[in-house]
């Protein structure tokens, strides 16, 4: 497994009709580049991170977390009742759907202890320790919320500069 950054230059920043000179953290802000379009159609670079060149953060494969649980699922019914189905447990090679940013990957958890948890990571992550992630599990075929957590540390990935 290997991972290459895209270098380019940025062009433009808009927000909304807006053009901008410079962009903060908040909202929706449209980045021009001189990236082939063909790397970014039918939103293939949802999830990746754009940064100057030597600031980006750690690219991880696993991940170790400490989580909290939700007491019931969120929007499914149970067949007495009117709450939601309680939330099971984590449990060794369970697979998750695991949101961090705009990012969605799959994970298979490898271990759990207490209110802790190692994922291996379908697809490499690039991000921040301390950062935080959701978590949902697949109950009768949707992904449903089940947690949230924060990173406590990964295993990383070397960057291969060109």
């Amino acid at each position: 497994l290997t991972c290459k950054p895209i270098y380019s230059r940025i062009l433009s920043l808009f927000a909304e009709q807006n053009d901008l000179q410079y962009a903060v953290p908040g909202g929706l802000i449209g980045v021009g580049t001189k990236i082939d379009p063909t790397l970014c159609r039918a939103d293939r670079m949802v999830g990746q991170v754009l940064g100057a060149v030597g600031s980006l953060p750690d690219i991880f494969t696993e991940l170790e977390i400490s989580y909290f649980l939700l007491r019931r699922l969120l929007g499914v019914r149970t067949e007495g009742g009117q709450k939601g189905a309680k939330v099971q447990k984590l449990s060794k090679n369970e697979s998750l759907m695991v949101n961090i940013g705009s990012l969605s990957s799959g994970g298979r958890v490898l271990a759990v202890k207490a209110d802790l948890a190692k994922i291996m990571l379908a697809h490499p992550v690039c991000t921040e320790i301390g950062e935080k992630i959701a978590l949902s599990r697949r109950v009768d075929k949707h992904w449903r919320l089940i947690g949230w957590g924060t990173i406590r540390k990964g295993r990383k990935i070397d960057v291969v500069e060109h």
